[in-house]
């Protein structure tokens, strides 16, 4: 059959790939092609696979869905061609998805499952050829368009505000998210959210929860996504044994609350995951009893940083800016004082030299990096460079 496979990033690829195996005929539209306003290229098309990064109102897309053609998301192509008999845990919420979703994995594993990875950060889940489980982190995005998407367990971590440059609302944003629960056998949901009339067995969690053995992870957001992988691997029948074992042992994700090093008695800590207001105030939360050197800034996703600004407590000792929403962050900080820094580069010189033996210099930004990056993990491995290349300066001998 002809496909169209619209963006051809990592996902798209992915799709485009696996449908070429099988014999397909594919039609590969990217904005690097120039292609994306060519509406002929829907002729004979039979559906269009769509990466999650192609907004769902661009010109072709909505000429497809008035020509009757389904619009299927890279998602829902790669659960269509997973062998008969795999069964999908998968994992949203605005926060917290990829930490969750490895940490899900650990326990599968410490129990002796087959388990792969997929999704959102991890193995598109088009290029999966087949495992007894498939653990898969789902954004918004990529919930837009699923049609036959069912997940033996579904979790919803958080709904907070975040890509309002995209949802027109929070409520649109909302509904994207809760895609996740169509045709799911069970569910897993933060204690309290309201979703009682699923008509699934129902799970709640919390923080609080008591645990089968204390995470290794800091902080008390990572302590409710620790509750929520033992509540859906519980209820696909790991026992307690397995889910300590992976608790106290997994590490975490790199670039979320990840320690990068350690100079002259000062921390350095990478939360360049951090890209919204929510994330930055889990990072202010856990480390609210110590002196901390805050690296702010980014390009602006469209929502108020007045919660952030609200928070700066009085531990915070130096706040640096940088980037696109330096000035609208500047805003919303109040009397609190900051430096605009302009680019990571000096703001990591600036808190660093700032701060004293037992200080904490942690990027959070609050942001997203595509003013400066093409995308969070490069940021955070360039703030790691930095860091090493002050310990390689600390460590070179005076005089």
């Amino acid at each position: 059959m002809k496909v169209i496979v619209y963006g051809l990033a990592r996902s798209g690829q992915a799709a485009a790939a696996r449908l070429e195996a099988r014999g397909d005929e594919i039609v590969r539209v990217d904005r690097s092609l120039g292609n994306e306003d060519r509406l002929e290229l829907l002729d004979g098309v039979v559906v269009l696979v769509k990466s999650p990064g192609v907004p769902g109102e661009v010109p072709l897309v909505r000429a497809a869905r008035a020509r009757g053609i389904p619009v299927w998301a890279e998602i829902e192509l790669g659960f269509r061609l997973l062998p008969p008999g795999t069964k999908l845990i998968g994992v949203t919420g605005t926060k917290g998805k990829t930490t969750t979703v490895e940490l899900l994995g650990a326990m599968l594993r410490a129990e002796g499952r087959e388990v792969v990875l997929a999704g959102n950060e991890h193995t598109p889940l088009a290029a999966v050829g087949g495992a007894e489980w498939v653990v898969c982190e789902l954004s918004s995005f990529q919930l837009e368009d699923v049609e036959t998407l069912a997940c033996e367990v579904a979790v919803l971590l958080n709904i907070e505000p975040d890509h309002l440059n995209r949802y027109h609302s929070m409520d649109a944003y909302r509904a994207a998210k809760l895609r996740i629960f169509e045709r799911a056998r069970a569910a897993v949901v933060p204690l309290g959210f309201g979703l009682a009339s699923l008509g699934v067995p129902l799970t709640e969690f919390s923080a609080a929860d008591p645990l089968p053995a204390e995470p290794l992870l800091l902080g008390a957001h990572n302590r409710e996504n620790a509750a929520a992988a033992t509540a859906a691997a519980r209820a696909v029948g790991v026992g307690d044994d397995a889910i300590a074992e992976a608790l106290r042992t997994f590490p975490g994700v790199p670039h979320r609350l990840e320690p990068v090093g350690e100079i002259a008695g000062v921390r350095y800590v990478n939360d360049s995951k951090a890209t919204n207001v929510a994330a930055a105030l889990r990072a202010l939360a856990a480390y609210a009893g110590e002196p901390v050197h805050l690296i702010l800034g980014g390009s602006p996703k469209g929502e108020s940083f007045a919660p952030l600004g609200a928070a700066i407590g009085d531990n915070i000792r130096s706040i640096h800016l940088v980037g696109e929403a330096a000035a609208e962050l500047a805003a919303a900080l109040g009397d609190a004082p900051f430096d605009d820094d302009r680019t990571l580069a000096r703001a990591v010189a600036h808190a660093a030299a700032l701060a004293r033996p037992g200080d904490v210099v942690v990027l959070s930004p609050a942001c997203a990096s595509y003013d400066q990056y093409d995308n969070f993990e490069r940021r955070g491995e360039d703030f790691k460079r930095l860091v090493a290349a002050l310990a390689g300066a600390a460590s070179v001998p005076k005089g």
